[in-house]
C-alpha cells in the first residue's frame, strides 16, 4: 500500500531505515445504491441533488476511519514529550525516547539493539501556512510545510534529512480541491512521479484513481478506488496494478464506540492478511486495539491525567514470532 494518511502533528520518531519505495494503490468495488426507509416501511430513493454533490476526503486519507482502529501510534520503550505554546502561532516541543529498534537478519529470529535520542522541535500554525520541523541528535531532520496558496490549491511538502547517503528524502504536493472532486500531483526524489483524482458521484459513493512512476526503479503502476459511507458505516475497496487487494469496513456502534475491520491480500508474494479493530472513547481515556490474522494483539490506551497531561501505554504481542513490545509514554502541553 503506497497511499498514506496526512496528519497535522509529527509522529514519534523511528529509527533511520531504507527509504521506502513509493508505490500508491487504488481501489474498485461494486455498492449498492443509496436509500431510505420511511414510515410504511418501504425503500425509497433518497432525493439527491446531482449539481451540488459533498466534496469527498482525500485520495490519501480514504481509509482514515480504519487507521484510527487498526494503525495506532504503538512504540516500545519510553517515551516523553513536551510542548510550550509561546504565542497563538508558535511552539516549540522536546521530546525523549529510550527503547529499542530491530534490526534486518538473515535468519527468522528478531534482532533488538537498544537505541535513545533527543528531538527538537518548532511549529508555526496559521490559517494558510503550516511550518513543523524536527532535528534529532543522530542528525536527522524532518520538516513538513503546508501553504494554501489558493482557497482551492494548497502545496504540502515532506522531506528527510539525513548525513547517510541515499538516504534523504523528499516530496512535493500540489492538492486542489474542486467542489465535488479533488486531485493530486506527487513530486519526489528517486525521480517518482504521482497523480490521482477522486469524484463524487453520489452522495455517499465516491471513486478514484491514481497512476505513479519511479524512474529510478523503472516501475509504474495504476490503482482504483472506491469509499461508501453513511453516517453510521464506512467502507472501502482498492486494488492495484502492484497486486494489492484491500477491503475494509468501519461501524460506528455509538458516539463513543467504533469497530473495524480490514483484508488485505497480495498477489506477488501470496500473503493474505485480515485484521479486526476497535476504538472506545471515554471520558478521560481513548483505548484502541487491534487482532489480526498472523497472531499479532495491539492496544494503545491514551489517559487523561490533567489538562494538558496524558500518559500513554502500548503493547504489541506477536504469538507467532515470540516478540513482545510494551511502551510507557507522557505529553504534557497542547
Amino acid at each position: 500500500m503506497g497511499s498514506s494518511v496526512s496528519h497535522a502533528g509529527a509522529p514519534p520518531p523511528t529509527p533511520a531505515a531504507a527509504p521506502p519505495t513509493p508505490i500508491p494503490v487504488g481501489l474498485a468495488t461494486a455498492l449498492p445504491p443509496n436509500t431510505e426507509v420511511q414510515g410504511d416501511g418501504k425503500g425509497v430513493s433518497e432525493k439527491v441533488d446531482w449539481l451540488n454533490l459533498p466534496c469527498p476526503v482525500p485520495f490519501e486519507e480514504i481509509q482514515r476511519e480504519a487507521l484510527m482502529s487498526l494503525k495506532p501510534e504503538l512504540f516500545e520503550g519510553l517515551r516523553f514529550d513536551f510542548t510550550k505554546g509561546l504565542n497563538q502561532t508558535f511552539a516549540l516541543s522536546h521530546s525523549v525516547f529510550m527503547g529499542s529498534m530491530e534490526v534486518p537478519s538473515q535468519s527468522s529470529d528478531i534482532i533488538k539493539v537498544p537505541t535513545a535520542h533527543y528531538e527538537f522541535g518548532a511549529n508555526f500554525l496559521d490559517p494558510k501556512l503550516m511550518l513543523i520541523g524536527r532535528i534529532l541528535t543522530d542528525g536527522r531532520l524532518n520538516a513538513r510545510v503546508k501553504c494554501d496558496l489558493t482557497d482551492n490549491l494548497t502545496l504540502k511538502i515532506n522531506a528527510q534529512l539525513t548525513n547517510e547517503p541515499h538516504f534523504s528524502q523528499g516530496m512535493f504536493n500540489f492538492d486542489y480541491k474542486g467542489q465535488d472532486f479533488r486531485s493530486q500531483i506527487q513530486i519526489g526524489n528517486n525521480a517518482f512521479y504521482g497523480a490521482n483524482y477522486i469524484q463524487s458521484v453520489s452522495p455517499h459513493l465516491y471513486l478514484g484513481s491514481e497512476v505513479f512512476w519511479l524512474g529510478h526503479q523503472r516501475k509504474s503502476g495504476i490503482g482504483f478506488a472506491a469509499r461508501y459511507n453513511t453516517d453510521k458505516m464506512v467502507t472501502t475497496g482498492q486494488i492495484a496494478s502492484t497486486g494489492i487487494v484491500a477491503l475494509s469496513y468501519v461501524q460506528k456502534v455509538s458516539e463513543k464506540v467504533s469497530l473495524a475491520s480490514e483484508f488485505m491480500y497480495n498477489h506477488m508474494t501470496r500473503d493474505v492478511t485480515s485484521s479486526f479493530g476497535y476504538d472506545y472513547i471515554l471520558r478521560q481515556c481513548r483505548l484502541r486495539g487491534k487482532l489480526d490474522s498472523n497472531g499479532v494483539v495491539a492496544a494503545f490506551l491514551e489517559e487523561r491525567l490533567n489538562m494538558g497531561v496524558n500518559l500513554l501505554i502500548s503493547a504489541e504481542i506477536d504469538h507467532s514470532k515470540k516478540d513482545y513490545k510494551f511502551g510507557f509514554g507522557m505529553t504534557v502541553g497542547e
